[in-house]
């Protein structure tokens, strides 16, 4: 595509519109890698907003882009190619990002589509606490509608780039599509490779032709000093007249304003959907989620945590001690120590704080438990090994990662109480809940780790020191000249003065603060180590039960012949997908997590045995599990909070039995509706008129009589209990007259075995009626072994 150079940037505009409609993809990214080689700044200019919006869609979620969330290598192949080389961060779309910023030119991003939070502080005339916000609110002329920010390119890019993951819904196809496939995840992981590297430093921008301008290295940025979480907002007016003159950033900041720009805006548009104040309000039961994350969500922050604390690990050790603040250190060296404590922490407390009170209690907690899991061992990412525990498995936790300890306390011990929380509230007869529990106790139970968590409580618990403000920060707040980070403060010497600055700026001056090792939470530990060990038993119940129904069940039932258990313990569905295998993982899960559960808290087995005792777990007389913990009230049952705790977790449940007449019990769905009613009219006719002669054949007292009351009777409700489980009495006998049942027939099951049996005769020249008689002769022997084997016959009922 040939553009002359005299063109307008309104038609530009125009003709790359109508390509994008008429031409195919790989062709319009070949032109547009042309336009922006050709042409200069000023006639781009134009075509940035269509442009970006065009590849991650609009912010309002109508036009989807270039759908990266859903392109994947696997499936299209060249098209994620283009695309991926398209937007890689040494691409052509990063070079049109710094050939606009070399000229410094601006553009308007809606207020309206930023987080919640935000949103709400910029409407209210008060200036976020992010600097990334700082003297870009744009107020509307008069008349105009809402409020804009004036971004630069890069910014621009970035948060349209960042909001494609909220504001984008996924495409009804691309439900089962593994986020770490798409292109959308591995742009993120190269976008941070690129300005957060781990080794060496960040690359410069590359100018966008080999004679042309260099860009400029970074925006102006007024100097004036951080803004605390918490504190009372500055009015936006009072700030933009007091700030309006600008300083030059300093030098040696140039080469990181990129790195800090994408850092703050992927934790501002990811995490900061919950403010301190939104967080209490959301402790309400009857608060409505402004905000809920998806499962890509999660995952997509995980990597952003995963490479944060390879980053910050990659500081040599000589930069990481206090005494390094000293001495002049690089501005990425300075951004690498407080990247994560500055920019992540308060805003991922939040973050995970909502997630654990309100994600569904399912499998899919997996990712955010994940993510909480990697941002609680950094030592994880550090570029050298742990040391290795004398037995081979446990990895013992360094005494360097101390202070990262005590200076996210809450993030280990708050959220470790919320998990102890919804996991009381979970099936752990399930593999992957039993996973869950495992995964969190073993990382907590790493040798020295608990004893870190202690230290830190205790630091906080000092009465010595008392901060005379609830927004106190970790570190004092530097003075924002050219750089977010530039003239960082020596570092504060005090630890409880620091673990408790962490603890009141999370939470609050007057917070209430439950210590992990104290009585409350040990109670919650010991009850979950009960739950353990009765879901445990519960398995091994459903594994035995699933061993006899297998053992037990007819040859010929295979085929159909017989009625399916309609009062089994477990539904049939939960057996098949409670396998053996299942039952053995869960088994294995549970008992490792307790392992690691008593060896965290220090629980003996005589502790374990006594409670469980208390819960009542032994069997009763008849071998039978006991029902749920309940009293009884003037209406019946009532279930106790340990009762719900027992039916919950799949440890005790109520003997429920069908009661009623067999042939009238619901249609199900592995029979055919129709077919099924038409067998019970048919039946009922045949009942009907030879009731007579069936009650004759019954009543004789020889095998023939044996023989008709196998299969024309049922027995009646004598041995059945009653419904209500208050009661100990028995039922009134309501016996049935001997009848036909045909409903077997009416079966999936029946008619398959049926025509598998027909083929199978086939194959050997067996026609269908020799085949027949010979299914019916075989059946006939059959009944007639079982009636010889049977006690007595069954009881005959007149």
């Amino acid at each position: 595509m040939a553009f002359p150079h005299l063109q307008q940037p309104s038609f530009l505009l125009a003709s790359l519109k109508a390509d994008a409609i008429n031409k195919p993809f790989a062709q319009r990214c070949q032109d547009l890698v042309k336009v922006i080689e050709d042409f200069p700044a000023k006639e781009l200019h134009a075509i940035f907003p269509w442009l970006v919006e065009s590849i991650f869609g609009s912010l309002d979620g109508v036009l989807i882009g270039w759908n990266l969330r859903s392109l994947q290598g696997r499936v299209s192949p060249v098209e994620y190619s283009i695309a991926m080389e398209f937007l890689d961060p040494g691409g052509p779309m990063m070079k049109l990002v710094y050939k606009l910023q070399a000229e410094d030119y601006k553009f308007d991003f809606p207020v309206s589509y930023l987080p919640g939070p935000v949103k709400a502080s910029i409407q209210e005339h008060m200036v976020p606490d992010s600097p990334l916000y700082h003297n870009k609110v744009q107020f509307p002329p008069t008349g105009g509608l809402g409020l804009n920010l004036a971004l630069n390119p890069f910014e621009y890019y970035m948060f349209f780039f960042a909001l494609s993951l909220i504001t984008q819904k996924p495409l009804p196809g691309a439900l089962h599509v593994r986020p770490s496939d798409c292109a959308y995840f591995i742009l993120v992981d190269r976008y941070l490779s690129w300005f957060l590297p781990t080794e060496g430093s960040v690359l410069p921008p590359l100018s966008s032709s080999p004679g042309g301008p260099s860009p400029s290295p970074a925006p102006r940025t007024p100097a004036m000093p951080f803004a605390s979480y918490g504190l009372h907002h500055t009015s936006l007016l009072k700030r933009h007249i007091s700030h309006q003159t600008s300083v030059n950033a300093d030098p040696a900041s140039h080469e990181i304003w990129r790195s800090e720009t994408l850092l703050q805006v992927f934790v501002e548009m990811w995490l900061h959907h919950y403010s301190l104040e939104m967080y209490q309000k959301m402790q309400s039961p009857h608060a409505k989620e402004s905000f809920t994350p998806t499962e890509e969500h999660v995952l997509v922050v995980r990597l952003l945590i995963k490479h944060l604390h390879a980053f910050s690990n990659s500081l040599k050790p000589e930069q990481v001690s206090p005494s390094a603040h000293s001495h002049a250190t690089s501005p990425l060296e300075e951004f690498k120590r407080a990247a994560v404590p500055r920019f992540v922490q308060q805003k991922l407390y939040l973050f995970l704080q909502h997630c654990f009170g309100h994600w569904p209690l399912d499998a899919s907690f997996r990712a955010v438990l994940e993510m909480w899991l990697s941002y609680l061992q950094p030592w994880r990412y550090a570029p050298e090994k742990q040391p290795q525990s004398s037995d081979g498995q446990a990895r013992c936790v360094s005494e360097r990662w101390a202070p990262f300890v005590q200076e996210n306390l809450l993030l280990y011990t708050k959220l470790f109480v919320g998990f102890l929380s919804r996991a009381l509230r979970t099936d752990l007869v399930s593999p992957k809940n039993a996973l869950m529990v495992l995964r969190v106790v073993k990382v907590f139970a790493q040798p020295s780790l608990a004893e870190m968590i202690q230290k830190g409580e205790q630091l906080f618990l000092e009465p010595e020191l008392v901060i005379t403000h609830r927004q106190h920060r970790l570190f004092p707040a530097p003075t924002l000249t050219g750089s977010f980070l530039s003239s960082w403060p020596p570092a504060v010497t005090d630890t409880s003065f620091k673990v408790k600055s962490h603890v009141y700026s999370l939470e609050g001056q007057d917070c209430k603060y439950t210590p992990m090792f104290g009585p409350e939470v040990r109670t919650l530990v010991l009850r979950l180590a009960q739950l353990i060990t009765q879901a445990k038993q519960t398995a091994k119940s459903i594994s035995d039960q699933c061993g006899e129904s297998t053992t037990s069940r007819p040859f010929l039932s295979w085929l159909g012949f017989c009625l399916s258990d309609t009062n089994s313990s477990y539904p049939a569905n939960d057996l098949d997908d409670m396998g053996q295998d299942s039952i053995r993982k869960t088994d294995e899960y549970l008992e490792k997590a307790l392992e690691y559960l008593c060896q965290m808290f220090r629980l003996s087995e005589a502790q374990l045995t006594q409670l469980t005792l208390a819960l009542g777990t032994a069997q009763d007389e008849n071998g039978k599990k006991q029902l749920p913990d309940c009293i009884v009230g003037e209406d019946g049952l009532i279930l106790t909070p340990l009762g719900r705790y027992q039916i919950i977790n799949g440890l005790r449940k109520f003997d429920i039995e069908y009661q009623g007449d067999s042939e009238l019990q619901p249609i199900r769905s592995y029979e055919i509706a129709s077919l099924v009613r038409l067998l019970f009219r048919l039946s009922s006719t045949i009942n009907h008129r030879f009731a007579g002669q069936m009650r004759a054949l019954c009543s004789r007292a020889d095998f023939l009589g044996r023989f008709c009351r196998y299969h024309l009777m049922e027995p009646g409700l004598t041995d059945k209990h009653l419904l209500s489980p208050v009661g100990q009495g028995r039922v009134a006998s309501r016996a049935r007259g001997p009848r036909l049942s045909l409903r077997f027939l009416g079966s999936y099951r029946t008619l398959l075995s049926l025509l598998l049996a027909f083929f199978v005769a086939s194959l050997f020249r067996i026609g269908p009626l020799p085949c027949a008689l010979l299914l019916v002769l075989g059946y006939f022997l059959y009944a007639a072994a079982m009636t010889l084997l049977t006690e007595q016959g069954k009881l005959h009922q007149l």
